[in-house]
């Protein structure tokens, strides 16, 4: 059982930046690959936001394994942390692009396309800071990767 834990603005910053980076990550990866593809709206972001899952679980997976986690807890760990967190993100920034008038037919070459996708992980931050420190605070989210550090 986990205990629920700080739950400080500052402990929910910190959770989210780990997200963010696995996020980002896959968003920007995915977007570049899609756009480079030439594929459209649906697969780019198909694609980003299963980069973003894959690269968001591999940073907790490999952060708990380094931590002494057997692979399978690694998973179970990486599961349980970063879903709802990631799921958040992906949503809000995913939104944020599909509204920017020409974001998604932006290419890599435009100030657009940068533009949009920096700003959609932005906006996806400050609306998951909120989340985690939600989760945190009832023992959920990133307090069961927190929970390994005190063993």
């Amino acid at each position: 059982m986990v205990r629920a834990m700080n739950s400080s603005w500052s402990t929910a910053v910190s959770a989210t930046v780990h997200c963010l980076t696995g996020c980002a990550i896959g968003e920007v990866l995915g977007m570049v690959l899609s756009t480079w593809w030439g594929w459209g709206n649906t697969g780019s972001i198909l694609l980003s936001v299963a980069l973003a899952f894959f690269f968001g679980y591999l940073l907790t997976f490999s952060s708990v394994r380094r931590h002494g986690a057997s692979p399978r807890e690694g998973v179970r760990l990486a599961l349980a942390s970063d879903t709802v967190s990631i799921t958040t993100m992906e949503i809000v920034d995913n939104l944020f692009i599909l509204v920017v008038p020409g974001a998604m037919a932006a290419g890599l070459a435009t100030g657009l396309f940068w533009w949009s996708l920096a700003v959609s992980l932005v906006i996806a931050f400050v609306l998951t800071v909120p989340v985690n420190r939600w989760l945190i605070s009832r023992g959920k989210g990133h307090a069961v990767v927190h929970e390994l550090h005190h063993r």
